[in-house]
């Protein structure tokens, strides 16, 4: 078969699945060590590999619910603390094999703009869930809670310069066969040709 209508099979296929959707099962280590692998071959302006991958294995992932859920807690006035919200941050990664928290480490290169910064550590991200798919890995790329908050990216020993970008959850789910998705509209519609 030809590798391109592999890649692009793979492309249609990569989906979001709520961990909510998860079955609880673990993925095998070597898959998680491929997907993390996959990362590090994203582009990057001046070679500075911004990214940063913080992995929660299955026996911790209910820690990262907890210290997600904490610092909720902690850093939320009261008058607009949810209940309902904290009690989903602490649960939200329970059926989780994994929890890897992706962060971007500025680099110190004069001149190399933050969002290259930002672009690359996305193209990671887009690696791993494309390996993932190849898998039959459901993903979930998440940025909700306290993704944005200065405490969060300090529990990492991030500095005040770097960036959280998300957290990645995998799983197995009870449905491995992920259809190919749709869009709205197609790509000639996003195009203006010059």
């Amino acid at each position: 078969m030809d590798l391109s209508l592999i890649v692009r099979a793979i492309i249609k296929k990569r989906r979001s699945t709520s961990p909510d959707n998860f079955n609880g099962k673990a993925v095998d280590k070597q898959i998680v060590q491929e997907i993390l692998e996959a990362a590090n071959w994203a582009p990057n302006h001046k070679k500075t590999e911004p990214w940063r991958l913080f992995v929660y294995e299955p026996e911790k992932v209910k820690n990262f619910g907890k210290m997600h859920a904490q610092l909720y807690k902690e850093h939320t006035p009261e008058e607009i603390f949810l209940e309902k919200k904290y009690k989903k941050l602490l649960h939200r990664a329970d059926k989780a094999s994994h929890v890897i928290i992706v962060g971007m480490t500025r680099s110190e290169v004069a001149g190399l703009p933050e969002q290259e910064e930002i672009a690359a550590v996305s193209c990671a991200i887009q690696n791993m869930l494309l390996v993932a798919t190849a898998h039959n890995v459901a993903s979930f790329w998440g940025t909700g809670g306290m993704c944005y908050h200065p405490s969060f990216k300090s529990v990492y020993g991030m500095e005040e310069k770097d960036v959280i970008l998300g957290f990645i959850f995998l799983g197995k789910t009870d449905n491995d066969d992920l259809e190919e998705g749709k869009r709205h509209s197609p790509i000639t519609e996003k195009i203006k040709w010059m």
